[in-house]
């Protein structure tokens, strides 16, 4: 049964959007992945439509970042949680195994499917109010001109310039996964220290990651108690 929010009719498009390719390794067209790669594309021009029509006083640069904050992993992971779609995917004992119900990667891939299949029934403007509909506060977020909220890899920068005027280093640790799907673990390096992990479906993204983990240890640190005084020493 399809979730009430998502305007599709058809339950084999649906069933297919929800497809891994765990499930059926032997046929590319059984699975998600063509209806995720065409529904990546809509989705990217939907959002890019509305930045161009809503924020004329933004170059090229601002509108490219806004894109990028709205269009990647986490946000589409979070709307794919939000809309039940967990709950629906096929996928092999060992991906189920191994987390893939709750992979990030995935559910964004999936609500990507979905998208593509939302178009092919319905068209652009279908299309276009699912999306702006589900990723709203995704867009609110960058409306005042914060573009990059979750630039995680600057405000990293920012930090360690003020407490130790150096700049932090980033090295993938291993690729995991298929090429379709291929998975990036990277390290954040300062002085031959990990300080930092994290993954995404790009270099970038594990990046950002990455450093969303390390702001997030620096700032426990700096908020940790001091130990006691000792008279004697």
């Amino acid at each position: 049964m399809i979730p009430k929010a998502i305007p599709l009719r058809n339950e084999d498009v649906f069933k297919l959007a929800m497809r891994h390719r765990s499930v059926s390794p032997s046929d590319v067209a059984d699975s998600y992945e063509r209806l995720e790669f065409f529904g990546d594309s809509v989705l990217g021009l939907i959002i890019a439509q509305y930045l161009y029509e809503h924020h004329p006083d933004w170059d090229q640069g601002m509108l490219s970042k806004a894109k990028s904050s709205i269009v990647q992993e986490a946000p589409l992971a979070a709307v794919a949680l939000r809309l039940g779609l967990d709950k629906y995917l096929e996928l092999s004992p060992s991906e189920e195994a191994t987390g893939g119900r709750n992979r990030p990667s995935i559910l964004a891939d999936v609500l990507e499917a979905v998208i593509g299949g939302v178009y092919l029934e319905s068209g652009l403007e279908v299309a276009r109010w699912f999306v702006l509909e589900q990723l709203h506060d995704y867009i609110l977020r960058i409306r005042g001109g914060d573009v990059s909220p979750d630039d995680f890899k600057s405000k990293l920068q920012e930090v360690a310039q003020a407490l130790w005027r150096k700049a932090p280093h980033y090295r993938i640790a291993k690729e995991t996964g298929f090429a379709h799907e291929k998975r990036f673990h990277v390290h954040v390096v300062f002085d031959e220290e990990v300080i930092g992990e994290g993954t995404g479906r790009s270099k970038k993204e594990a990046e950002q990651a990455a450093a969303c983990d390390a702001l997030g240890v620096i700032q426990r640190a700096r908020q940790a108690p001091e130990p006691p005084h000792d008279p004697y020493q």
